[in-house]
């Protein structure tokens, strides 16, 4: 038996789980089922029993949790060892004053990261000790709230970043080009344009490492964000550097969300393929269209 929580994604059994915290019911149907499917937004609570109640479980998010946020992120590059920009992480502003920034790493500009937040809005270049101070003011302030954690990386000079899109076994990668050069960032919100067909060789070289870090962690679902550093002994060939992960990722460089969906359903029908779980799923009317 498959079970669901995708609200696009039609199985033996369907389940909703927005807006309230995992049941007893839950439980019992995890335990029921020969694979969960989880949606995208899943919280943690709901991921955990479902690892916990059930073999297979897609997505799988245990890097996300294992790792949260940005300070999150950070530490997995180090402990998989890929290349990433030099990067500092904080706790909160007590320990940044505890530890402060190393002489090597101290130079601007550099890149200030909230551990939270999307489309580069919580994400800062510094060019001054006073642009520093202000961020770490504002950091302090969410402290508050209880948000805590932060980065500072170098900055590694660039007008695009590559998103690749993992779903499923699938990788696809695009640009993603600012041309304002007054422009920090290269979000679509920050006017950046997509392009799919520039420097094939460089988004070959940043597709073969997202996959290999695929395999290692077993990431199936995700927007990696790679620069390149053509600096130094890099200038004639470029080092593809993994910035961040993007377990909630646009759709427009995808082809919108019907396209996305269609990818996704795929992906996870292949998934239970694999699973040889395929012919044990009831057969479902396809629901694209009615999520935007």
């Amino acid at each position: 038996m498959i079970l669901s929580y995708h609200p696009c994604f039609e199985a033996d059994t369907n389940l909703l789980c927005a807006g309230r915290e995992p049941d007893e019911n839950d439980r019992a149907a995890m335990r029921a089922a020969d694979a969960v499917v989880l949606p995208q937004g899943c919280r943690e609570t709901l991921y955990r029993m479902a690892r916990q109640n059930c073999r297979h479980v897609f997505p799988n998010y245990d890097m996300r949790f294992q790792y949260p946020g940005k300070t999150g992120q950070a530490r997995l590059f180090r402990a998989m060892n890929v290349p990433h920009p030099p990067t500092r992480v904080y706790d909160d502003t007590t320990h940044f004053e505890k530890c402060g920034i190393p002489d090597k790493d101290a130079s601007v500009p550099l890149v200030f990261k909230l551990d939270w937040g999307g489309e580069g809005e919580t994400v800062v270049l510094l060019q001054s000790v006073s642009d520093l101070a202000r961020a770490l003011s504002r950091a302090a302030t969410f402290e508050q709230s209880g948000q805590r954690g932060f980065v500072l990386q170098r900055f590694v000079a660039h007008d695009r970043t590559l998103r690749v899109v993992v779903i499923g076994q699938n990788l696809s990668a695009y640009w993603r080009i600012q041309d304002d050069s007054a422009a920090f960032g290269t979000s679509l919100r920050s006017g950046a344009r997509i392009d799919k067909q520039s420097d094939p060789d460089l988004r070959h070289k940043a597709l073969v490492l997202a996959r290999q870090f695929c395999e290692r962690t077993h990431i199936n679902l995700a927007g990696f964000d790679f620069i390149f550093d053509a600096s130094g002994r890099w200038k004639s060939d470029p080092l593809p550097l993994f910035l961040e992960i993007n377990y909630f990722f646009g759709r427009t460089g995808l082809g919108g969300s019907a396209s996305f969906y269609d990818m996704l359903r795929e992906a996870i029908d292949s998934w239970l393929k694999e699973l040889e779980l395929v012919g044990r799923r009831a057969p479902r009317d396809t629901m694209a269209g009615k999520q935007s």
